[in-house]
């Protein structure tokens, strides 16, 4: 896809690795793990858990890095189907879970540990103790790069990863409509004041390419997220359609990531 992605800065990327705050004492660096990307939305259902697997898979298939790929969406675990995973997760002898691999990705999800349509209804201590135990009771190896599925929203499950894991970064993901893209200024503003550096805006669901004309369509409105990344400062990293070259749009986020994790 054209000019679906701007170079990231890396020397911008590397300042934001030297990056620490007054949270950062009290944050998780996962051993053997170099870098953790979130990859996050203020509302559900603009593609967020799409564009985390496309992308870990990516990184792996592509770029040949050793990924790793955190389902955190606790209420909503979606990886398992994706990533066409059904089995459960082994112990160590150290009891921490052993993720499971496919498509070259390293995966762990509370979709690993519970029947594939049973809810999921569970009060908040539950949710802190389980996302407790899914980023620091799995050992994960040797990885280039751990994406994380942040659950939507901006809550106490949200509050909890950004506060335990040391994120290299956070990647917004939005559609062009006004509510979503209201939604992910409340996530922005939630990864600021928990002091973790914004990657930049991916816009979902950008148009629709007619299969017959390709003409596009915007269905949703046209611009919305580039212009709300420039009105809050941040990189506008691209957009992706309704259409099959989104695979191609990936290749072009994993190229910009891998340029980044060789400068680390």
């Amino acid at each position: 896809m054209k000019g679906f992605l701007r170079p990231l800065s890396v020397s911008r990327l590397g300042s934001i690795r030297r990056y620490a705050g007054p949270f950062a004492r009290s944050k998780l660096q996962l051993d053997g793990v170099k870098d953790v990307i979130a990859v996050a939305s203020g509302k559900g259902g603009v593609g967020k858990s799409t564009t985390a697997v496309n992308l870990a898979v990516a990184l792996a298939k592509k770029c040949n890095l050793k990924v790793g790929l955190l389902d955190a969406d606790v209420y909503g675990p979606s990886v398992p189907m994706m990533m066409k995973i059904d089995r459960k997760p082994d112990i160590t002898e150290d009891k921490k879970m052993i993720p499971i691999e496919n498509y070259g990705v390293r995966c762990m999800s509370m979709g690993f540990l519970v029947e594939q349509d049973a809810p999921i209804v569970w009060r908040g201590p539950m949710v802190m103790s389980a996302l407790e135990k899914m980023t620091r009771g799995v050992s994960w190896g040797k990885l280039d790069i751990l994406v994380v599925d942040m659950p939507p929203g901006t809550g106490d499950a949200q509050l909890t990863i950004t506060q335990s894991l040391q994120l290299s970064g956070a990647v917004i993901v939005s559609t062009p409509q006004d509510v979503a893209l209201l939604d992910a200024r409340r996530g922005v503003k939630m990864f600021s004041k928990v002091e973790v550096p914004i990657l930049g805006f991916i816009e979902n669901m950008s148009c629709f390419k007619c299969p017959h004309c390709a003409e596009p369509s915007y269905i949703f409105g046209k611009g919305g997220t580039q212009r709300t990344a420039d009105s809050m400062g941040h990189h506008f990293i691209g957009e992706v359609g309704w259409y099959c070259e989104f695979p191609t749009a990936v290749v072009h986020i994993t190229c910009q990531v891998k340029s980044v994790c060789e400068t680390h």
